[in-house]
């Protein structure tokens, strides 16, 4: 009974369908028809092994080639194709294991011809109509995406041939700006020498006087700081006198002693005022603080200061004579204190006198008097014009500097756009030097084509380098499907970043998505019409019968 049974199986499953006048069993396309016939004594050989078998083993509902292929329509070996023909709409193939299982795979149901377990309704003709609107719809996009192409193309080429005659047409010019920048060059140093020569001059003067000031001001304080220790006003500064300055507490204990005082006066028990201006101050201008509260206690008789103290007015700046002002010894010489008079004063009066020549400046302008005796003065008129024929040549030079730079930097330009590869006919050079972004939940994205690639936080933030443009990365048969940008910021305890861009036909350019399928490496989809092909008549026919065993 098993024996009929299975007879008859094989019967129903190895039917034979017919199309053109060829007949091929069930689960293979008319593609491969010509495999499937019966072999001499009404055999058939399996397709890539040599084993052979009666033919109404074929669709048996068992697996006897070992390469599967006698059960192109059962799911018995599980590792074959069921070959769905769906008039109407599009052939296709299905794993064998999926025919039989109660589910409806192909729109024809060709694959559930067991109608015990389900019924399947045909829905291959809705499919169809649908899908032969998507073609129309992709079609009509390629086709205006392959114009806008041919555009791109016409562009590329003349701006191709623009850099190209740009950069020849530069670098005639670039020489004789070079040629031009070296004449100013040559001027300007002749300029400068005559310049730097009498600035130099000035400022040596400057720095004299400077110094001489300096000098001066220092034996000012050096007479001011003796007559404030020789309290007695003896002519002497003694121990006694400078063990009430606590400045001269060398080891910081607090107290004054002899021997820190002697060690100051280098061993003496008293010292002159040449002496003291000589050796002694030297060791104390660092450290010496005023009296003040004697200077506002003591009376005027007290208050008048050595003859050393008369101001000294600094001369003025002549490069050509070394200005020397007057010894302070030689402004007091044969007098004393008392003997100042103020030429200014009618009444000769004594006290106004001594009130006069020791009336102490406010700080504020004592500051003032300072910064301008330290100010450098005007050059002279000679120094200013050659200054101003110096400047000149400097402007001259730096205007033809600047005009070889900029030039270079065009050249540069030209160069790097002829040596990138912009595509077969310079189609996606349309997209250099622009940048187009893409925003998601968290993240702007930005891809400057044949520049770089990057992203920055949507809230804010600061933009992370995801690769700079390296090389195309299409396929084997296909090179210009997919570009990378490599060398990134780098990741932490990680690569590079790096992402890759995916392009596709589009009507317009456009960053369509930004993902990361790894870590630290990034996948763009861009769509532009540079990538649109002319669409032919054959890749729009609908395909009811193909081969993808």
């Amino acid at each position: 009974m098993s024996a009929m049974l299975l007879s008859v199986l094989s019967v129903v499953v190895t039917i034979l369908v017919v199309e053109g006048g060829i007949g091929r069993p069930r689960g293979v396309p008319l593609s491969r028809a010509v495999l499937y016939q019966p072999g001499e004594g009404n055999t058939f050989k399996c397709l890539n092994t040599v084993q052979e078998f009666p033919f109404e083993y074929v669709n048996d509902d068992y697996c006897d080639c070992d390469d599967g292929t006698d059960e192109p329509g059962t799911a018995a070996c599980p590792n074959m194709k069921f070959f769905c023909q769906n008039k109407g709409h599009v052939a296709e193939d299905i794993l064998s294991s999926r025919v039989n299982d109660g589910y409806c795979d192909c729109c024809d149901g060709s694959d559930e011809y067991q109608q015990e377990k389900i019924q399947c309704t045909n829905t291959c003709d809705e499919l169809g109509r649908k899908r032969r609107e998507d073609l129309v719809r992709e079609k009509e996009l390629r086709e205006t995406g392959f114009n806008i192409r041919k555009q791109y193309v016409e562009e590329g080429l003349q701006n191709l041939q623009t850099n190209k005659a740009l950069a020849e047409e530069l670098e005639k010019s670039k020489e004789q700006m070079i040629g031009e920048r070296e004449d100013f060059e040559v001027k300007k140093t002749e300029a400068e020498s005559p310049e730097k020569e009498a600035k130099e001059k000035h400022e040596k003067a400057w720095e004299a006087v400077k110094a001489e000031r300096q000098a001066a001001g220092d034996k000012l304080k050096a007479a001011q700081a003796f007559q404030q220790l020789d309290h007695n006003r003896d002519t002497f500064i003694t121990v006694d006198e400078m063990l009430s300055q606590s400045c001269f507490d060398k080891n910081k204990d607090g107290s004054v002693t002899v021997e820190e005082i002697k060690e100051y006066l280098e061993d003496q028990e008293r010292s002159t005022e040449d002496e003291f201006l000589e050796k002694i101050w030297p060791n104390i201008k660092e450290i010496y603080k005023a009296p003040v509260e004697e200077s506002e206690t003591k009376g005027d008789e007290d208050m008048s200061p050595p003859s050393a103290t008369h101001t000294v007015n600094p001369p003025s700046i002549n490069p050509d004579r070394k200005q020397v002002p007057p010894p302070l010894e030689d402004v007091t010489e044969g007098g004393s204190p008392d003997d100042f008079e103020d030429d200014d004063d009618d009444d000769g009066s004594e006290d106004d006198d001594e009130e006069d020549d020791y009336n102490i400046p406010a700080v504020e302008d004592k500051k003032a008097e300072e910064e301008e005796e330290e100010k450098m003065p005007d050059y002279d008129e000679e120094t200013k014009r050659l200054i101003e024929v110096a400047d000149e040549a400097r402007r001259l030079y730096d205007e033809a500097d600047k005009k070889v730079k900029d030039v270079e930097s065009q050249i540069s330009n030209a160069k790097k756009y002829l040596e990138k590869d912009f595509g077969p006919e310079n189609e996606y050079a349309f997209l250099y030097n622009k940048c187009f972004e893409y925003t998601e939940r968290e993240y702007t994205y930005k891809l400057c084509p044949f520049d770089k690639a990057s992203q920055r936080p949507k809230s804010g933030g600061s933009e992370t380098n995801l690769g700079l443009w390296g090389h195309w990365d299409g396929t084997s048969d296909d090179g210009y499907s997919a570009q990378k940008y490599e060398k990134g910021q780098n990741c932490w305890n990680g690569p590079d970043r790096s992402v890759k861009i995916l392009l596709q036909c589009g009507m317009e350019n456009q960053l369509l998505s930004a993902s990361e399928p790894s870590r630290c490496e990034y996948q763009f989809e861009f769509a532009t019409p540079a990538r649109c092909t002319q669409p032919t008549p054959e890749e729009y026919q609908m395909n009811y019968d193909h081969d993808e065993l």
